[in-house]
């Protein structure tokens, strides 16, 4: 499969995101690469937390019987998010970041 666009990589302040290795494989990638570091704490800036937001609310008052249930549940949970792109486009909308690609617009 090819990328029509560049690839963004959003990075906050973990500290594996900050090691050397990383850092070097994005300089060496930048043709399809694009990283983007977030401030130290940013939530508002990243769309993920939405999701995990929505995610934790339909986990509310939940009790896992054993570690295959918490599994189970889990996956079904993020799974019936997946198929509700409406909901994750909310979430990258309450950033107020837009996906959009490249000005293609040619000179003539």
């Amino acid at each position: 499969m090819q990328l029509k666009a560049p690839l963004v990589w959003c990075w906050d302040n973990l500290n594996v995101h900050l090691a050397w290795q990383l850092g070097e494989f994005a300089r060496e990638n930048e043709p399809w690469l694009r990283v983007f570091q977030l401030p130290s704490y940013a939530p508002d800036l990243n769309p993920v937390e939405g999701v995990w937001s929505l995610f934790k609310r339909s986990l509310a008052d939940f009790a896992a019987a054993d570690l295959r249930h918490l599994v189970r549940v889990t996956k079904r949970k993020l799974k019936k998010i997946q198929h509700r792109p409406h909901l994750v486009d909310g979430c990258l909308a309450a950033t107020g970041l837009v996906i959009e690609p490249p000005d293609t617009v040619s000179s003539t």
